[in-house]
């Protein structure tokens, strides 16, 4: 018996179905776009449990006539093309004749439709891609597809499915991004029972920009309009406040089709270089409409990408539209007024007579987040760990002939101790420069290019850089008040008005405890937009704003796998942000109230992000530098 074999026809189907529809986000978008190609004027998508036990489209379209029904759901049935020249000229969302099929093949499906010429409507059952039911009964006209059980006969990709929350926002922004494509059309999305969403269908892209995205978005938005022999461009763009740090936000609309093109969103991208800091990505709705001749849309079962055949020309054109409506206007950040700083211990007399009458924002963060020392505080005794010193020779040595190496050799000899220590790398602080004795031994040399010190203690030479100084402080010191649940918090009054995402406020609300724990108070005020009412009380000469958005998006690339400690970690690590930065002036006495907090830290070698605190170099090596020793 031969090996190869025809499959049969269920399971041809299921397969097809899996090149289209893997979420229930899939399905939705399917039939949202079969309702606006049905000239629908408005369309009410409802979803329970993520759209996986249920998802109802209903719209006021033209219906589906009678004869229709059933060709309706063979595979590449299709009212859109006749043949392949067709695909030349494809103008509507839907044409290859796969999402009904797809979806019944995978689901139980009920259809109710009417047309306009229609007396009664149609009810039609099918489920696994076989027919259940056809009969006639009264409903209005219009489409009504309502989708039950999804992937009920396909567990194997059921079980891959996010979770109900995850899914119904996949769900949402599929909707949302149709409603952006065609503000003519007003949509509905009723999620468990709430509208999350219900556009008036009024054809002014900005109000819907509102609508989806909020006041921030919708207050910072720039027009633009331009068109060429082969494009033509329409829309807003976000001026460059509006900023995240991924493309969630970046939104374009090609013949009225949500696709992603590497080359638009590359000419996107490059017209805002200069204008925003790496790694963040601008705000856009854009309707771009470009002769179908130009583009091949057939490429991707879900419709999702697309070919240009002058994607040279596009690129450039785009580009430089965007750059000129970014260029020649004001982009001065609006400063809200300085927030009230905590009241601080008051200084000693003779210290506040000699301080300065003015302080630089760098010295006023340092003398705001190091407290003094107290006297009482002691570090845990470390002892020195020996290093071989016949490999520190030999590294001293790695730029010498080999000649010299004999005689280095036996002077290691003479220099190892009797009991070898497994530990070959010297230690920074083998010398004692961190321990409550060596303090008296302390020579503050100064300060080089704003932002290193140079501190000499025993014949070594150390260089502490400032900002990663202060911020392994900070966030030892902010780990250990989460341990022992003493973390202040500061009122925000009026509170601070954040707008977020479907994905950042998902894992905000995942990670509610932990923001609550750190110190934040956060409620939800309408909509998209959420009220910080407090923040932790050590946030100083930072954006709150800025902060807690970084600590979102942060945690959305952890994708969902968020321990209890990674989060706190991953929190306190990002509001180091706090920390004195490089290329800020500090005085003595500030770098002396840094160094003596090092002090009281178990590890105070590297910064939380790995970066080394401080390095050092002996007098012996700086000689030999200098050729003073051989």
């Amino acid at each position: 018996m031969g090996l190869i074999h025809e499959l049969d026809e269920a399971t041809i189907n299921q397969i097809a179905a899996g090149e289209v529809i893997d979420r229930p986000a899939s399905a939705v978008k399917e039939l949202l776009e079969n309702a606006i190609d049905a000239q629908a004027t408005a369309v009410t998508v409802e979803i329970k449990d993520g759209g996986i036990s249920l998802i109802r489209v209903t719209d006021n379209g033209c219906g589906i006539a009678k004869e229709d029904i059933p060709t309706a759901f063979l595979r590449h049935a299709t009212s859109k093309i006749q043949s392949i020249t067709d695909l030349l000229d494809v103008s509507s969302l839907g044409f290859r004749g796969e999402a009904l099929s797809s979806i019944c093949a995978v689901a139980q499906v009920e259809l109710i439709t009417r047309t306009p010429a229609s007396f009664g409507a149609y009810r039609y059952l099918i489920e696994g891609s076989e027919e259940k039911k056809f009969e006639e009964i009264g409903a209005p006209e219009g489409t009504t597809f309502l989708v039950r059980n999804l992937f009920y006969n396909t567990p194997a990709r059921r079980k891959f499915l996010k979770s109900p929350t995850t899914e119904g926002n996949y769900v949402q922004a599929a909707v949302e991004h149709i409603a952006l494509s065609h503000p003519e059309v007003s949509v509905r999305f009723i999620n468990n029972n709430q509208t999350r969403l219900h556009t008036s269908g009024n054809a002014n892209l900005k109000d819907l920009i509102y609508q989806v995205y909020g006041r921030e978005a919708a207050s910072q938005l720039l027009p633009v309009s331009a068109s060429c022999d082969f494009l033509s461009v329409e829309g807003f763009i976000g001026r460059p406040v509006v900023a995240r740090g991924n493309r969630n936000y970046e939104n374009y609309f090609v013949n009225g089709r949500f696709i992603k093109n590497a080359v638009i969103t590359k000419a996107i991208e490059e017209a805002y270089k200069g204008y925003m800091m790496q790694h963040k990505f601008p705000f856009t709705v854009l309707q771009l409409t470009i002769d179908h001749k130009l583009l091949d849309v057939n490429v991707h079962p879900a419709k999702m990408e697309l070919r240009l055949s002058n994607q040279e020309e596009i690129f450039a054109f785009l580009r430089d539209t965007i750059a000129a409506a970014l260029g020649g206007r004001e982009h001065i950040v609006q400063v809200a007024p300085p927030d009230a700083k905590p009241i601080l211990p008051a200084a000693k007399p003779a210290e506040a007579a000699t301080e300065p009458a003015a302080k630089s924002p760098a010295r006023t963060a340092v003398s705001q987040s190091l407290p003094p020392r107290k006297a009482s505080e002691k570090k845990p005794e470390k002892h020195p760990v020996s290093y071989d010193a016949k490999k520190a020779a030999r590294s001293q040595l790695r730029e010498e002939p080999a000649s010299y190496l004999e005689p280095f050799e036996t002077k290691a000899k003479q220099l190892r101790p009797e009991k070898r220590q497994t530990e070959t790398q010297m230690e920074l602080f083998e010398t004692g420069l961190l321990t409550k004795e060596a303090q008296a031994g302390h020579k503050i040399i100064g300060q080089i290019f704003d932002t290193y010190w140079i501190v000499e203690y025993e014949k070594n030479m150390f260089i502490i850089d400032q900002h990663a100084a202060h911020e392994k402080v900070l966030f030892e010191r902010t780990m250990k008040r989460l341990k022992q649940d003493s973390i202040a918090s500061q009122s925000v009054n009026p509170p601070l008005i954040v707008t977020l995402s479907m994905q950042e406020a998902e894992v905000m609300e995942q990670n509610l405890k932990y923001f609550e724990k750190l110190g934040y108070e956060i409620s939800h005020f309408g909509g998209r937009e959420y009220a910080l009412r407090a923040v932790p009380d050590n946030l100083y000469q930072i954006s709150r704003r800025d902060l807690f958005l970084e600590i979102l998006n942060d945690l959305m690339e952890e994708k969902g796998k968020h321990s209890p400690d990674l989060v706190l970690e991953r929190i306190a690590s990002l509001s180091c942000k706090a920390a004195v930065k490089g290329n800020m002036h500090l005085s003595v006495r500030e770098a002396q109230a840094l160094i003596d907090e090092l002090l009281t830290l178990e590890n105070p070698y590297h910064c939380p992000h790995g970066r080394p605190v401080i390095i050092s170099m002996s007098q012996y090596e700086l000689e030999k530098k200098f050729k003073r020793v051989l």
